[in-house]
C-alpha cells in the first residue's frame, strides 16, 4: 500500500500555519500594548530587571490565552 502525496493538503497546512503565526504575532502585539496600558508598571522592567515572576506569569497567561483563541478560530 503506497503512501499518496497530496500537494493540496500540504499547501493548506502550510498556509494555515503561516496565517496562524502572522495573526498570533499581530494579536500578541496588540495584547501587549493593552496590558502595558492596564498595568501601572513597565512589564519589561518588572520581568527582566526586577525578576518579578508574578508579572511574567501574567504576561505568559495572556499570551497563552490569545494563542488558544486563535488556534480554535483557525481550526
Amino acid at each position: 500500500m503506497p503512501l499518496e502525496f497530496h500537494l493540496g493538503a500540504l499547501l493548506n497546512g502550510v498556509i494555515y500555519a503561516v496565517l496562524g503565526v502572522v495573526v498570533l504575532i499581530v494579536v500578541l502585539t496588540v495584547t501587549n500594548s493593552v496590558l502595558e496600558k492596564l498595568t501601572p508598571y513597565d512589564l519589561k522592567t518588572e520581568i527582566i530587571d526586577k525578576q518579578n515572576t508574578a508579572v511574567a506569569v501574567l504576561a505568559g497567561l495572556a499570551a497563552l490565552g490569545v494563542a488558544i483563541i486563535i488556534a480554535a478560530a483557525l481550526h
